[in-house]
């Protein structure tokens, strides 16, 4: 009796090492369930925000189970964002993107493209950086563009949209999203 046991708790440890080595992480955790959200406001400081009004607050419903195709929506405070769908980068689940780790602390990060709703003319991508955190919260860096370097004339084209950089720390929240 006892020899046949002794494979199989070999054969679970060897799995289960397998599954920690790979990155394999149970992230189901992390889905909004039937009526709650994760909630938070923008990190305050000038030097890790712009584009973002200060007292910026966000939502964010999850679907963990489709983080690859409908992972979820986003919602602005400040009505950028309204019910947002976060838009997967397929080429990104091939690629070392895919892996990327950044920072203590972390379940996993992920990489989405949301497009604004307002104010007019402020319709162009913003890149979402997700991070899945330890501790059960997420945690949303926007980005888009960067400062003009130079002083010259900006090539011909349409209007860019200003530079934004904000990161809101998110706890689960119930109930609808207030805004």
């Amino acid at each position: 009796m006892r020899s046949s046991l002794l494979p199989s708790v070999a054969l679970g440890a060897l799995g289960a090492l397998l599954a920690t080595a790979s990155g394999c992480r149970n992230v189901s955790r992390f889905s909004s369930k039937t009526g709650d959200h994760f909630e938070g406001d923008v990190v305050q400081g000038n030097f890790v925000r712009t584009g973002v009004a200060d007292g910026a607050r966000m939502c964010v419903t999850l679907d963990a189970n489709r983080l690859q195709d409908a992972p979820g929506t986003l919602t602005t405070s400040d009505g950028r964002f309204k019910g947002t769908l976060l838009r997967p980068i397929p080429q990104i689940w091939h690629d070392p993107l895919s892996t990327l780790s950044f920072g203590e602390g972390r379940v996993q990060n992920l990489v989405y493209v949301a497009t604004p709703v307002a104010p007019a003319g402020d319709t162009q991508d913003v890149m979402v950086f997700m991070s899945l955190m330890e501790e059960g919260g997420i945690e949303v860096r926007l980005v888009r563009g960067a400062p003009q370097v130079d002083a010259g004339t900006p090539a011909p084209g349409p209007v860019q949209a200003a530079p934004m950089f904000g990161i809101f720390t998110l706890d689960r929240r119930d109930g609808p999203c207030a805004f």
